[in-house]
Formats: C-alpha cells, structure tokens, sequence
C-alpha cells in the first residue's frame, strides 16, 4: 500500500470524486505531436520525436499513434526509397500496414467478415511482416518489430509455435515489454486457439515472474475479465465473483500496484483501470474504490470499452458508482 500512500491516496482520504473522463494520449503530448506530424506527412518530426524516446519508455504509443494516421502508406514509400538501409521508415511502414490491415477487417467477428475483406487483410498484414523482418535485421536489439511481428502473427494465424517464438523475441529484448505479454495474452486465449486454462497459467506467471511492482499484474485482470467476456449472461457474473477469482486478483494487486516500488510510468494508468473494472465485476467493493481513488477519474479505452464501446467513460462511471464512488 506505501506506493498508494506516496500519491497521498490513502483510501478513506480522498474527498470528493473527479469528473471522469476520457485520458487521450496518455497525457503524453509527444503522441499528439507525432499523430499531427503523421498526418501532416511530416517525416522529420516522426524521426526526431520516435529517435528520443527509448524503446521500453512508451515507444509503442507513440507508433501507435502514426500507424493508425490514414494516408501514411502514401508517403511513407518516399522515405522508404529514399533511406534504403534506415530501420525506423521501415518500422513505421510496417506498423501502418498492420493497423491499415485490421481496419480492413474490422472489428467484426470473423463470421460477419466477407472474403474480400479477409483477402485484404491478410495482404496488407503480410506486407507489414515484410517490413518488419527488415527492420529487425537492419536493429537486432530493437523489441518493437518482434512486437508487432506478434500481432501481424495472430491475424495471419502463424499458429502457437511461431507466435511463441515471436514473443519470446521482444521479450529477450525487454523482458517487462507490457504491450507483447498483452498480445501473447491474447494469443493464448481460447478465442484464439489456446484455453482458459492456458491463458491464466501465462498471466500468472509472467505477473509473479516479474518483480514486486510490475505492471504485468494486469495481466491476472485481463485473463479473468477475458474469461467473463467468453461466458453467457448470468454465467459470466457468476463466474467473477467466485472467491478464488477475488482472491487471485487481490494476490496480483498486492504484486503490482499495491506493492511500495510500483511508480507511474509506462501504462500504470491503464493497470489501475483494469483492476478496477475487474474487482467491481468481482463485487469486491472496497478494492474496485481503492482503484477508482487512485485513477482521479481519468479513464483508458481499454478495459471499459468491453462495457460501452461508445462512451467507456460512461461506463467507468457506472462501476465507480456501483463501488460508492
């Protein structure tokens, strides 16, 4: 609890209760920025903004934020010709193709998805990967391409092997990545081909892998919330609030957010929204007000957009008031 008390929310403390709303950007004005300069064709801009921050301190955010710019596959071939032996065109290529991929499929389950549809995202997916392996030859120590490489893996269905193997390649590069754990999370999952079982083993032990105050204590959250989402309704209720789903997500708290070395870095805010939709599922009142405390009201897409696609703000506001916030 000393990592709670640093930021001088102690429960019980907290007076009032924040507006909630929708974090953008992670309050990093760095992915405004580069989204601007994406969609500006700015190249220049890209390169300085994505060269001064280092690859295991929200890199990922920020190539995010110019593979999702429509119209970056137009310019980008410029650059590309014009630094044939550069890694960062080449990454930024390919990340665009990988969102422009999954655009193109939509987030419709895959028996709502036409032919033609599938035929162009797995081509746009195939031509990320192309760039990709040659950013990761051109920068063997980069974590970012393997990253990627993982997500392009899942839509081009390379099966559990390849995909492990990919993963096990950004994690060697940085064993804390959050974004890769989050996609092999994904990847073992039974919507994908694994098993609930699978996918609670590999949450609990990359959480309990990794050192007291980890962000990877997501990672329990995620498997139980992914669990609920697989259920019928009722079943799914009962489910989360079973007291060995509790008390594994007390155990994972204890190890990350609640431990006296966890500080807000990376996607903590993120962690924080996660725990608390999951123990306000979980109808453990207490811990969900500790997580809402500590948010301040600043809400990420991902969880509640599981609740309210359209308004995950309003979702949030909804469990915060169900846990007396």
């Amino acid at each position: 609890m000393a990592g709670f008390r640093e930021w001088g929310l102690t429960l019980g403390k907290w007076a009032g209760r924040p507006v909630a709303r929708l974090d953008v950007d992670s309050g990093d004005p760095d992915v405004g920025r580069v989204r601007e300069a994406a969609a500006a064709a700015d190249w220049n801009t890209i390169r300085e903004v994505l060269e001064a921050r280092p690859e295991s301190e929200g890199r990922t955010e920020l190539l995010w934020a110019v593979g999702d710019t429509a119209g970056v596959e137009r310019w980008i071939t410029e650059v590309l010709e014009a630094e044939p032996d550069a890694a960062l065109p080449r990454l930024v290529a390919g990340i665009r193709q990988l969102s422009w991929g999954w655009e193109a499929r939509t987030g419709a389950r895959a028996k709502d998805v036409t032919r033609a549809q599938f035929e162009l995202f797995h081509s746009r997916l195939r031509t990320a990967e192309k760039w990709l392996y040659e950013a990761a030859e051109r920068e063997p120590l980069w974590s970012s391409p393997w990253y990627c490489l993982q997500t392009t893996g899942r839509g081009l269905e390379v099966g559990q092997v390849v995909a492990r193997r990919r993963f096990e390649a950004t994690v060697r590069r940085d064993p804390q990545h959050l974004e890769a754990h989050q996609q092999q999370l994904q990847q073992v999952c039974d919507k994908w081909g694994g098993s609930h079982e699978e996918m609670h083993a590999f949450a609990r032990a990359s959480a309990f892998g990794a050192p007291g105050g980890t962000l990877l204590g997501q990672l329990v959250a995620i498997a139980h919330i992914e669990q609920w989402l697989s259920l019928e309704p009722g079943a799914d209720a009962a489910y989360m609030r079973r007291p060995e789903v509790t008390e594994s997500l007390r155990e994972a708290a204890e190890h990350s957010y609640r431990y006296p070395d966890f500080v807000r870095r990376g996607a903590w805010l993120q962690v924080l929204n996660t725990f608390a939709m999951a123990f306000s599922l979980a109808g453990d009142r207490a811990a969900a007000r500790e997580c809402f405390q500590a948010t301040e009201g600043r809400v990420t897409k991902f969880p509640w957009y599981y609740l309210d696609g359209s308004d995950p703000a309003a979702a949030y506001r909804k469990q915060r008031a169900s846990a007396g916030r």
